[in-house]
């Protein structure tokens, strides 16, 4: 990974190994394949990829892909085996040593022929000896297979082997959590990014292959197929990197964004243009609404276009699969039953609010990922603001609460590629809503667009950012970021009057909860920082006072018979 980080002293990479280890043998029910799959074990610490070039030709007759990936990387500290992810069916043929020269210049792979073994998903590859830290090197790993096929993509991922509605053959790969290493060999960990990548399609002369980044050229081969060039020039998860394939066409516009003109392609089948033209309208209003409220589009040098797919959609940088059917809401409906979600498209929304919270601002494990999730969400909120107005985006992201289970923590296993509960969406999103309210929305916009100015291209962790958040506006956030994404407990808001006085507390809680939240007693709103012990309000209250919490906070209220007690030494704390 070569973003924004620490210098290369391997001192992040080996503490990620320690924690990872540490946290693995902890977790019950996990195997060592997960463990291989989901940790920076010794054989991933000690090298960094920075280019992957990768060959791809699929066989639509009989599912069957041909390949060849190259990657470069340099060593952070001296090693001789690696650990490369390949998931079977796919087989290995050849792993061939490059020098240095030989990956600038394109010359022969020459030796030596590397040895390598196989566990599972897993090709253990050993070099001829050791390398020293500081050096950088490329090998080629040369692979074929049938490779797994995608049941219900995304969800159930794989490759995608499909005909559209005229039988042409249509195929791509959607991989998110399953892995890259489902059809391409590579370093299947999020916390490895290369600085940049290309991608060569192989296609028959009548379809398109469609790539991430840039569009450099095609190459006609001998065998009536043709060679579609790909290069992306930033840092791309493994994931992203997909090759979609089918008889597309490319229309698109260049519009102003904040770093200069950025250039809006898209790809889609030849039969869907005129649809494709006049609901891809509404591209530029997001770009600009996003640019507003997170910042620069973090991939101009690669531009942004939305490729048709067959699924639904996933956020692949610079090339988003669209799936959606031409109709705006998720399928023609609305998440949030609220009607707001039926302005604007959910899968161009949301996928595309993707390249700035998953895309840009990566985490490290997927068990994370509320970070990549929960705040894309509240980009739908944002987009609904930017269209409709503030009150329309609240009422839009707390329709959304009925969606939340809370079945299990939002943040996963570590170590393991164990993702957290489906909440990381809803419940992230309400999250992100609540901590607008406990701080404002000009310390929140000004915090989102310093988060993302601050991490551009970057790998980061939960804790980080949670830290992060909490520096940024001045508050201590770690018991509101522990209460929703560590626990399934939504906190309850006690409340009771005695002799005229209103006592606060918080209930369902974890301890040292102090969560600022706006009330109206009787139409008169304050901000009051309860405690999970009884406190008092200031001052007296009518005996049947109406007292109200603010929905912006993701709360429960519940009115309760207050203490017999003497009152508290000190009042309830007023204020934000």
């Amino acid at each position: 990974m070569h973003r924004t980080r620490p210098p290369r002293t391997c001192r992040w990479y080996t503490l990620i190994a320690l924690l990872g280890a540490l946290t693995v043998h902890a977790q019950p029910g996990f195997t060592r394949a997960d463990t291989l799959r989901g940790s920076i074990g010794p054989y991933r610490a000690w090298w960094d990829v920075t280019h992957y070039d990768v060959t791809v030709r699929p066989d639509f007759a009989t599912k069957s892909i041909q390949g060849a990936t190259r990657i470069m990387f340099i060593a952070t500290a001296e090693g001789q085996r690696m650990q490369i992810d390949l998931q079977q069916p796919l087989m290995v043929d050849s792993i061939i040593a490059e020098t240095f020269d030989q990956w600038e210049t394109g010359g022969s792979y020459g030796t030596p022929r590397l040895h390598f073994t196989r566990e599972g998903d897993v090709v253990w590859v050993d070099l001829p000896a050791a390398i020293a830290a500081g050096t950088r090197m490329p090998i080629t790993i040369y692979y074929h297979g049938v490779p797994r096929e995608a049941k219900n993509p995304p969800w159930d991922g794989g490759w995608i082997w499909q005909s559209d509605e005229h039988g042409d053959p249509w195929m791509s790969v959607a991989c998110q959590g399953l892995g890259a290493s489902v059809w391409y060999p590579c370093k299947d960990h999020q916390s490895d990014e290369p600085e940049g990548a290309a991608l060569h399609i192989v296609v028959p002369d009548s379809l398109v292959g469609v790539g991430n980044g840039r569009f450099n050229s095609t190459t006609p081969n001998d065998d009536g197929t043709v060679t579609w060039h790909w290069r992306v020039s930033a840092p791309i998860n493994t994931y992203n990197l997909v090759p979609s394939i089918g008889r597309y066409v490319r229309f698109g516009e260049r519009i102003d964004a904040l770093e200069g003109p950025l250039d809006v392609d898209h790809w889609v089948l030849a039969h869907n243009e005129a649809k494709a033209r006049s609901h891809f309208t509404q591209v530029p209003a997001m770009v600009h609404c996003f640019e507003q409220w997170l910042g620069p589009y973090p991939f101009r040098a690669d531009g942004y276009k939305l490729v048709e797919a067959p699924h639904l959609g996933m956020e692949h940088q610079s090339a988003i699969a669209y799936g959606n059917g031409y109709v705006n809401g998720y399928r023609g409906r609305d998440l949030s039953g609220t009607g707001h979600g039926l302005l604007w498209d959910f899968i161009i929304v949301h996928e595309s609010g993707h390249e700035w919270f998953g895309n840009s601002i990566t985490t490290a494990d997927i068990a994370d990922m509320w970070v990549h999730e929960g705040f894309t969400q509240y980009t739908e909120a944002l987009m609904t603001e930017c269209l409709s107005g503030k009150e329309a985006a609240a009422e839009y992201v707390i329709g959304l609460r009925k969606n939340i289970r809370n079945d299990r923590p939002v943040i996963g296993a570590h170590g393991v590629n164990a993702e957290g509960s489906g909440d990381m969406y809803p419940k992230g999103a309400n999250l992100v809503h609540t901590i607008r309210h406990i701080v404002g929305d000009s310390l929140f916009k000004a915090m989102l667009l310093d988060m993302n100015a601050r991490y551009r291209h970057r790998i980061v962790t939960s804790a980080e950012i949670e830290a992060y958040i909490s520096t940024f506006t001045g508050t201590d956030l770690r018991p509101v970021f522990d209460q929703y994404l560590r626990t399934t407990k939504v906190p309850v808001l006690e409340r009771g009057i005695a002799k005229r006085r209103l006592w606060l507390r918080w209930a369902n809680a974890v301890p040292g909860l102090e969560m600022p939240v706006a009330i109206t007693i009787d139409g008169v709103r304050t901000v009051v920082r309860p405690g999970t012990e009884w406190a008092v309000m200031p001052g007296k209250v009518r005996r049947k006072a109406r007292v109200e919490v603010d929905p912006n906070w993701y709360v429960h209220d519940r009115p309760v018979a207050p203490p017999r007690a003497p009152l508290p030494a000190g009042a309830l704390s007023i204020g934000p």
